[in-house]
Order: C-alpha cells, then sequence, then structure tokens
C-alpha cells in the first residue's frame, strides 16, 4: 500500500468532479487499499479519491474508534435524506479547521462494494454525515462552501499562512543540515 498526499484547499483540483468507476478491478482495489492507509496515517474517519488527486467516485470510511469497521462505498449515491443534525465537521483537506454545518440526520444510499457488488444502506449518525461529507468532494464541494464567505475567507488565509510557515521552516531546516 502507497500512503497518498493529501490535495489541501484552496488547491483547485478538490473542484473537480470525480468519474464514475465503469468496474471494480485490481487498480480500483488497490486505490481503495491505498485511500485507507492514507486516511488512518492522517488520523481521518473518511477519505475520497478527489482529495487525493484521483478523480474517480471512491470513498472509504470508518468512524469507530479502533479502525475497526472500514467502509468502502464506490459510485456512491443518496437516494434520500430525512431529518437535520449539526455537528462539528473537519477535514483533512482543511487542516485544522471546524465548524458546525448542517446536513440530513439520516440518509440511504446506494453504491458498489469493494467486491464490486451493489449495495443499499440506510445510513444514520456520525457515518450519515461523514458518507455526505465524502460524496461532496467526490462532486467538488468542500465543507467550507456551508461557511459564510468571511469564515471562507479566513480559513483560505489562515491556510495559506500556515503553508508558507511550513515552506520557511523546511528551508530554514535544509539551510542547518551538514554538507556531506
Amino acid at each position: 500500500m502507497t500512503r497518498l498526499t493529501i490535495l489541501e484547499y484552496p488547491d483547485p483540483r478538490l473542484r473537480t468532479r470525480a468519474a464514475p468507476v465503469d468496474r471494480v478491478d485490481a487498480p480500483v482495489c488497490e486505490l481503495v487499499d491505498d485511500l485507507f492507509e492514507t486516511m488512518y496515517g492522517a488520523n481521518g474517519i473518511g477519505l475520497a479519491a478527489t482529495q487525493v488527486n484521483v478523480h474517480r467516485r471512491v470513498l472509504v470510511t470508518d468512524v469507530s474508534g479502533e479502525r475497526s469497521d472500514p467502509r468502502v462505498f464506490i459510485n456512491p449515491e443518496i437516494l434520500a435524506r430525512d431529518g437535520t443534525a449539526t455537528s462539528q465537521e473537519g477535514c483533512l483537506s482543511v487542516p485544522g479547521y471546524f465548524d458546525d454545518i448542517e446536513r440530513a440526520e439520516r440518509i440511504r444510499v446506494r453504491a458498489l462494494g469493494r467486491d464490486g457488488a451493489p449495495f443499499e444502506e440506510d445510513l444514520s449518525g456520525l457515518l450519515a454525515i461523514c458518507v455526505q461529507h465524502e460524496i461532496d468532494h467526490l462532486d467538488g464541494r468542500l465543507f467550507v462552501d456551508y461557511l459564510s464567505d468571511l469564515k471562507r475567507q479566513r480559513v483560505r488565509s489562515r491556510l495559506e499562512k500556515d503553508r508558507r510557515q511550513r515552506a520557511e521552516d523546511q528551508t530554514t531546516a535544509r539551510a542547518r543540515a551538514p554538507a556531506i
């Protein structure tokens, strides 16, 4: 398995609408494995292929605290939504930022599993919220799109400042490294 690089907001590639998967084959299964490794390595509970610059309709989740419930949704589609729930959401593509987002409390989803078999399932709670969040990624939408323009601009400015600081820190570290 390979740990992939997670794109960060405001990278324009995050706005790409993912293409459906025609068939679940070995490369798709390898992508699923890589998504899980990347998600777990980043301490996430969900990851969409779009977030790693693979624009296919594949997402993975594991909302268990023990990493014991890995779930795969290929070509996911929300068939029904019911109720509303507001919860704190964060995003691996918007590191370090959390805000209250309103979503459906319960959903019915149709997808293909890792084995390529179609399934439909009713989801609720954190899993329903996570799947909605990840499907948004596959549609080129981010959770910051639910925020006011002012909040979104603040998030963007803070992330850009953090990136500049990381780049400066790396440059300084390289300058201090002994030459061989």
